[in-house]
């Protein structure tokens, strides 16, 4: 699956969700194309190449269609997160509600500073060096860093060699894995999250369409 179809079905997951939290039983293509700006054809066909059922007249059933999406997009696995750097951006993501309710567990931080670390909390956090025997206990396949600039590169190399395969990286640096080397493989994925560029990107947009000039949504 491309990364769009990804994050279409994701969104799919979330409109199910806050559906059945209201009571209903079924949902048509033309309410979530409406709820997440596409169309009720493109949902249909999202749904019909991975052969998730429901039909143009009956719509889909909210229970059925939420149990098939969690397969395919793999929330019936565990969904168990680790995060290091434990600062501002590192907190507000362990305290961050919607993890749950989308299934997803910050299951420890990590920290190179021992002002930072406490395992008494309710999502403890542990020395940096704990990292690689935690994430092997526990079978961690994904990491957040929020780490500075500086530090990013060393706790990527580290969170790589300890196992882990998707890193989400909020650090203003650029990660990529190589794939295929004993030090990077080719099956891990890294998401780079540069908030500064996006705000930039942001005001491009902004100017582009006050201008007159316009632009497409991203």
């Amino acid at each position: 699956m491309n990364k769009e179809l990804i994050l279409r079905l994701t969104k799919y997951k979330r409109i199910l969700s806050k559906l059945k939290a209201l009571g209903l039983e079924r949902v048509f293509s033309n309410n979530l194309g409406d709820a997440i700006g596409v169309s009720p054809a493109l949902v249909r066909k999202d749904f019909s190449n991975l052969n998730l059922p429901g039909n143009k007249r009956g719509g889909y059933n909210i229970d059925e269609l939420t149990e098939r999406l969690d397969r395919v997009l793999g929330y019936d696995e565990n969904q168990n997160v680790i995060i290091v750097g434990c600062g501002r951006i590192g907190t507000a993501l362990m305290r961050f509600d919607e993890f749950h309710h989308e299934g997803i567990r910050i299951k420890a931080g990590f920290d190179a500073s021992p002002e930072n670390v406490d395992n008494t909390t309710e999502i403890p956090v542990y020395p940096l060096e704990k990292l690689p025997e935690f994430v092997k206990e526990n079978d961690i396949r994904v990491g957040i860093i929020a780490v500075p600039d500086s530090a990013a590169s060393q706790v990527f190399d580290l969170m790589v060699s300890a196992g882990i395969k998707g890193i989400l990286n909020f650090a203003a640096v650029e990660l990529k894995c190589a794939g295929g080397d004993k030090d990077c493989p080719a099956n891990c994925t890294v998401h780079n999250v540069n908030i500064g560029l996006e705000i930039e990107h942001l005001f491009y947009q902004l100017n582009l369409t006050e201008s007159g000039i316009g632009c497409e949504d991203t």
